[in-house]
């Protein structure tokens, strides 16, 4: 199943790039206040099949993300791990005449109350 979804998934990254690189690019700002009416197409350019294939296929890509994920994560290992053991991690050596004093802290009580 979790090949299944990888093949759909690659193959729609691959479509999808195609046909984001298909639709035609506007030039300047103007654009996004709508002065890019003068196009070949009319006012909404060659946009109308190619936006809803983008759509759709960006509609493939999220699902097969959320389904590839759903598959593959969360599962509980039984097998021994060095991350969930703990042992053996080692701490770096620092010479003496680099070693950072250490802050200790003193329980004041009653003192460190502000009145």
């Amino acid at each position: 199943m979790e090949t299944l979804v990888i093949v759909i998934h690659v193959l729609a990254c691959i479509f999808l790039i195609g046909a984001v690189m298909l639709q035609s690019g506007h030039e300047g700002m103007g654009v996004i206040f709508g002065g890019g009416s003068s196009t070949m197409f009319g006012s909404s350019g060659a946009g109308g099949v190619l936006v809803k294939v983008t759509a759709g296929l960006a509609t493939v890509f999220l699902i097969t993300s959320m389904t590839y994920n759903v598959l593959t994560g969360n599962k509980v290992s039984d097998r021994d791990s060095i991350m969930l053991r703990g042992e053996g991690v080692v701490q770096p050596i620092v010479p003496a005449d680099q070693q950072k004093p250490s802050v200790k802290f003193m329980d004041t009580g009653d003192e460190a109350k502000s009145e």
